[in-house]
């Protein structure tokens, strides 16, 4: 699993990240709801989204006002995209927005970029270096079973490993509730230390310091851009 982002630091804690993250939630539970029905209950995807921003300590009357946005059929509309890019030396970068003015994203995106003199790419110009994999990862001692359980179940088990008690799994995004549903049969109160559904490079880089401290000036300019909800690249940083 050397290729995944470390577990302890993939959300930011300061203030200002934490904000950044409730938005981007209030954003997504917002859209999720008003595509799918506002009842968690018969919404799967709301649901998880709900217990997924619970983890996060998005608070509940951030949940609670996006619902309640989508229930008053308010005219706004998100989209996700996804952006590619080249950073300083060999690295790459993918960058998924969610926003309801694509023109602004694009600009904003591409200043971030050009304040380090490198630029975005087209479609697949990156991506075909990436894998799209929904990985969740949870302290867990039936390993054996739950192994089974997804096979019975015909989940197309991606990577399986048990570190130290701490049972990394992936598979493809169209197949996450599945996943999540089986363990869940097995762990009725599994914590999920990691739960993403995200971009991850098949091959990781090593940057001399130099381009090191551009590609990490990139990455705080991207953060900067508000309608920028994660950011996945190839670069080694640990």
């Amino acid at each position: 699993m050397g290729r995944f982002p470390n577990i302890a630091a993939s959300k930011a804690k300061t203030g200002a990240a934490k904000a950044k993250i409730y938005s981007s939630y209030a954003k997504e539970i917002y859209q999720v709801a008003k595509n799918g029905g506002t009842d968690p209950n018969g919404n799967l995807d709301l649901r998880r989204l709900i217990e997924k921003a619970k983890k996060d300590q998005v608070t509940s009357d951030i949940i609670n006002r996006a619902i309640d946005k989508a229930k008053g059929n308010s005219g706004e509309d998100y989209q996700t995209i996804l952006y590619e890019g080249f950073g300083p030396g060999a690295s790459t970068l993918i960058i998924k927005t969610m926003t309801d003015n694509v023109n602004r994203t694009v600009a904003e995106v591409r200043a971030a970029f050009n304040k380090v003199h490198k630029s975005l790419g087209v479609t697949n110009s990156v991506s075909y270096n990436y894998d799209n994999l929904t990985i969740v990862s949870f302290k867990c001692e039936k390993e054996e079973e739950i192994f089974n359980a997804l096979l019975d179940n015909g989940i197309d088990v991606i990577d399986f490993e048990n570190e130290e008690g701490m049972l990394t799994i992936s598979v493809n995004p169209k197949e996450q509730h599945k996943l999540k549903d089986t363990i869940e049969s097995i762990i009725p109160n599994v914590v999920y230390e990691y739960d993403e559904t995200g971009w991850y490079a098949k091959d990781k880089v090593n940057l001399p310091n130099e381009e090191l401290e551009e590609f990490q000036k990139l990455i705080n300019l991207l953060n900067e851009v508000e309608d920028v909800t994660n950011i996945y690249h190839n670069v080694n940083l640990d």
